[in-house]
């Protein structure tokens, strides 16, 4: 892995998709599109086959040696955010660049290996997120996704349709696993936990399950001024009352968080009592049993609340994915590859959900993260320091190697 030329690569990703306010490289775009003119350029100088397949997800097969079955898939996401980071998403990529290189030049691998470019991982200008991966997986419906609008409002299956791909044929992409070993991913944390550990990177135990609900609280709306405090039934307050105990119930479970990412309220004017208020909900945790505890506790939380303040509240679902483990055989590799490259034996859940989130529902998989300094993402703030950055990427490195070398030995059987 020469990490030099990946940082190079990534510096000029950012000078053309770049500008004042972050990377412009929102999926489905101009901007999307000649990120990938610049992947492909790339690809160019290697002995790699590139096609796309019916999702939009971009593809590069480097061989196998002889008669080698299978192959090992590396890859990420090259879209963004608007107004987005130069990592996020971009280092896996052009990590996976980095590994196809290394291999061409010391002789085809053990067995094949394959790039992917998801396309959509963001979900930044439809709101669903991991649209190509879940698409290969198998989990995307496409009636769900169909009529989903930009702010243009524009219809999902027309703009991708401008790109070339047919909605309806969206789930042959997942014909593409066929053979596939193990999937390996290389991303930012996003988060604080390493830099405040002093880690330049770790392994990621899995991605935490998500619980997503609003909480609409129903009162009574009333006159500010005419109303005593004693005779209110203030859905505002019921649902303040609950935010607080929920931000206790996160406390509580270790390595879990709840948040309360807003909340809107009826009639929403300063001379009335709130009669309604929805207050958003998002927990996460990497134990299933964990999470399932925290959404009793928040859903407990929010009747108490209710009741002290004499309003009613429901729980309406509005999404959920339960924690998805990534393979111990892959994780006890990712764990020494980033000891021996200058990291720590350390290794972390991913609270950000992923591409590899999709892939391990199928074959074994693994992800690294280099750490964030600032620890922030979707942002043009976003960074990590260079030696960080060599660090995580040598991990990776070693950890394709060593996982191409259990694949040749037939530790991880080829998907049929």
């Amino acid at each position: 892995m020469d990490a030099g030329r990946v940082l190079d690569d990534l510096r000029e990703l950012a000078r053309l998709t770049g500008g004042p306010d972050g990377a412009r490289r929102v999926c489905w775009t101009d901007e999307w599109v000649r990120a990938r003119e610049f992947l492909s350029a790339c690809l160019e100088e290697l002995p790699v086959e590139v096609s796309v397949d019916p999702a939009g997800n971009l593809w590069a097969e480097l061989p196998g040696r002889g008669d080698a079955d299978g192959f090992v898939i590396v890859g990420s996401h090259i879209d963004s955010v608007p107004a987005g980071g130069w990592l996020d998403g971009a280092l896996g990529l052009f990590a996976a660049l980095g590994a196809l290189r290394a291999h061409a030049d010391g002789g085809p691998p053990p067995v094949g290996l394959r790039l992917v470019d998801w396309a959509d991982e963001e979900g930044a200008r439809f709101g669903r997120s991991l649209f190509g991966s879940s698409a290969c997986a198998g989990t995307l419906d496409v009636d769900d996704v169909r009529d989903l609008r930009d702010r243009d409002g524009d219809r999902l299956e027309d703009v991708v349709a401008r790109q070339g791909v047919e909605l309806d044929r969206a789930h042959e992409s997942g014909e593409r696993l066929s053979g596939a070993r193990a999937y390996l991913e290389l991303h930012i944390e996003q988060g604080p936990v390493l830099e405040s550990r002093g880690e330049p990177a770790a392994t990621v135990l899995g991605t935490c399950g998500v619980e997503r609900h609003v909480a609409v609280f129903r009162g009574q709306a009333a006159h500010a001024g005419a109303t005593p405090m004693a005779l209110r039934h203030d859905s505002f307050a019921a649902a303040a009352q609950a935010a607080l105990a929920i931000r206790d119930v996160g406390l509580a479970h270790e390595g879990g968080v709840c948040t309360v990412g807003g909340a809107t309220s009826e009639p929403g004017v300063v001379t009335a009592v709130a009669g309604r208020t929805d207050m958003l909900l998002d927990q996460r945790h990497l134990d299933p049993g964990e999470l399932a505890a925290m959404l009793g506790e928040a859903r407990a939380a929010c009747e108490r609340a209710a009741a002290d303040q004499g309003c009613e509240v429901a729980l309406e679902h509005l999404w959920s994915i339960p924690p998805i483990p990534f393979d111990d055989r892959l994780i006890a590799v990712a764990r020494e590859a980033v000891a021996d490259s200058g990291g720590k034996d350390t290794a972390i859940p991913s609270g950000p959900l992923h591409d590899a989130a999709e892939m391990a529902r199928l074959v074994p998989t693994v992800m690294i993260f280099s750490s964030s300094s600032p620890p922030v993402s979707h942002t043009k703030e976003e960074d990590t320091p260079e030696a960080d950055l060599r660090v995580a990427l040598e991990a990776y490195g070693r950890t394709v190697t060593a996982t191409l070398e259990l694949a040749a030995a037939g530790e991880l059987p080829a998907r049929g």
